[in-house]
């Protein structure tokens, strides 16, 4: 494993990709079913069409299409057990894709797996939900099961307050499956103030004045810099840690889902590229022409890139070992 094929399901923008490749890996396939998504993804892929393919719904994957890998990777939908959503879990029709990830597990049996989710999925249904998918996993090669969860901030040096459930299967005819070790935590040198662009290279339409009806509020509670701040539709929360709040897909929904900072004297949202930072994603990362709105979206929907790296030199690692 050197050298070693990986699957990417539910790709994003390719956080999971970039993390893998890092270590080591070639992606053969990416299944992604949202567009704008798939769009940021393939500006970003250089990926060659005679050793790697595209697929959009999981479900629609047949299985003599699933090519040969070493490891199967996914940010399977997370929606279902979150605390912002319903959490309806296995119910939900976008917790039933957990099924598809049997099925790809079962029929390709990859020498190993790595699974994230929000740490909700932990406690979901007094843990019930989360027992089973980890019985369902282990049925379908004889895979060690191991879980943990990490948080961007302590794990990656990234200056995000994101907790995110892993887990990690290691296919039971492998070097001491039950022995893989997470990497532990990190000293965190970055705060906000590290990854802010200068005013001077931020349009004028991510400040904030007059022409929003919450200025006056905001701009009563928004004084000091090196502070992340949320508008919360009527009032205003600040993280004073120097740290962001979790970047979420509902960014995409409002601004008021942005987080804002003080910067100069002036009050802005933070800008996609700064999300992209956040999130560790490097500043060569292309952002297509789309509207914010999406970019926002993917950002938060993604996996932070530097504790992906981590982890996968962390298995590829074991598994070379």
């Amino acid at each position: 494993m050197k050298s070693f094929k990986f699957v990417d399901l539910f790709a994003g923008i390719g956080g999971m990709k970039i993390a893998f490749e890092r270590a080591g890996g070639r992606c053969v396939m990416t299944s992604e079913i949202d567009k704008m998504a798939l769009a940021t993804y393939q500006a970003n892929a250089k990926l060659s069409t005679r050793s790697h393919k595209y697929a959009g719904d999981i479900t629609k994957i047949l299985d003599a299409d699933i090519p040969e890998h070493d490891v199967l990777v996914g940010g399977f939908p997370c929606q279902p057990y979150s605390m912002a959503g319903l959490r309806k879990g296995l119910t939900d029709l976008r917790g039933q894709l957990f099924m598809d990830i049997l099925r790809l597990i079962r029929v390709a049996q990859p020498r190993a797996i790595l699974l994230e989710n929000v740490k909700g999925l932990v406690g979901h249904d007094s843990g019930k939900t989360f027992e089973f998918m980890l019985n369902e996993i282990h049925k379908q090669g004889a895979y060690a099961l191991h879980w943990k969860v990490l948080n961007s901030m302590t794990a990656s040096n990234v200056p995000q307050n994101r907790e995110r459930v892993f887990i990690v299967g290691i296919r039971k005819d492998q070097r001491e499956p039950e022995h893989f070790k997470f990497p532990g935590p990190v000293p965190l040198m970055l705060s906000i103030k590290d990854i802010l662009q200068p005013n001077a290279e931020v349009d004028e339409r991510y400040f904030y004045d007059y022409r929003y009806n919450c200025f006056d509020e905001i701009q009563k509670a928004v004084v000091e810099e090196n502070v992340v701040y949320q508008w919360r539709r009527q009032y205003v929360r600040a993280n004073k840690s120097g740290v962001s709040p979790t970047l979420t897909a509902n960014m995409g929904g409002g601004g008021h889902n942005v987080p804002l900072v003080l910067v100069d004297g002036r009050i802005r949202k933070l800008t996609p590229r700064e999300c992209a930072r956040l999130q560790g994603f490097p500043d060569d990362f292309v952002l297509p022409e789309i509207a914010d709105s999406h970019l926002y979206k993917q950002f938060g929907n993604s996996v932070t890139v530097p504790l992906i790296e981590r982890l996968a030199k962390e298995l590829v690692s074991h598994l070379n070992a």
